[in-house]
């Protein structure tokens, strides 16, 4: 694999841009701040990479496509943190609600870095809370005061059980609906490094699609695309399923559907 994790990470455009793309105004990371949805409820999809242009293609009048610096494709680099015996991997796994992850991510279009905790709550709603870092900071940002004080508020797991666990890259495409209600991001060329193992692995022919929205709003432009494509709802978390494909001893019986309903969809690109 040519894929370089750690300072600089893989290469941003990977993939070249989707045509549809061209056709779709752009927004602004100003006027994105309106549609932030924070607290949110989310409905992901996976399909193969070489849906994507189709799916734009039948949306592409009805959303915002969000660029930075005159760019659709923004690229992240992501590092996870848990305990010795991966208890938040294993909560996942195991279908316990009320559960969190830890990571920092470098958002490497704008420059950024935050260390963020996502809760999931018995209702499988979804909230986001970070404080930002240096990007210098990346990969020791558990020896910082600020983020040690952060991750004692917010969580019940003491620093000193913390490490890093799993790396990952990918480039974004960020859309948002015309009534600025709605939020869709698209990734894609998403690789992992295994820090534990030093194992790798690649589903960067994989698309993984997140329609963020309120409560209770009806069917969007885009789940209605998604229908006509027969892409269907099926939940994923990168954290998990990177671990899964990298760690041979974490437990992973209830995620062998997914790796191998990925494992079909990665092979499958033409």
């Amino acid at each position: 694999m040519d894929t370089t994790f750690g300072h600089g990470g893989t290469d941003a455009g990977y993939f070249a841009p989707p045509s549809a793309l061209d056709r779709m105004a752009p927004i602004g990371l100003d006027d994105m701040k309106a549609v932030r949805l924070m607290n949110r409820v989310d409905q992901k999809y996976m399909a193969s990479a070489d849906m994507l242009e189709a799916l734009l293609s039948r949306i592409d009048a009805d959303y915002y496509v969000q660029h930075i610096d005159g760019n659709p494709l923004a690229p992240y680099r992501t590092l996870y943190f848990d305990t010795d015996d991966l208890r938040m991997y294993t909560m996942h796994h195991n279908n316990k609600l009320n559960r969190q992850k830890l990571r920092v991510r470098t958002y490497r279009s704008t420059d950024t870095t935050f260390f963020e905790i996502k809760n999931k709550d018995n209702k499988r709603k979804t909230r986001k809370v970070r404080i930002p870092i240096d990007v210098s900071l990346f990969d020791s940002c558990l020896e910082v005061p600020e983020v040690s004080a952060f991750v004692n508020s917010n969580t019940p797991y003491p620093v000193a059980t913390l490490h890093p666990c799993l790396e990952n890259s990918f480039e974004r495409i960020t859309l948002v609906d015309k009534g600025m209600s709605e939020r869709i991001t698209i990734d894609r060329g998403i690789r992992f490094h295994n820090r534990a193992t030093n194992i790798d692995a690649d589903i960067s022919t994989l698309l993984v699609i997140e329609v963020k929205h309120e409560v209770g709003a009806p069917m969007s432009h885009i789940e209605k695309a998604l229908h006509e494509l027969h892409i269907l709802p099926r939940r994923m978390s990168k954290y998990c399923i990177g671990t899964a494909l990298t760690d041979p001893a974490a437990k992973h019986n209830r995620f062998k559907p997914k790796l191998l309903y990925i494992d079909k969809i990665t092979h499958q690109v033409h």
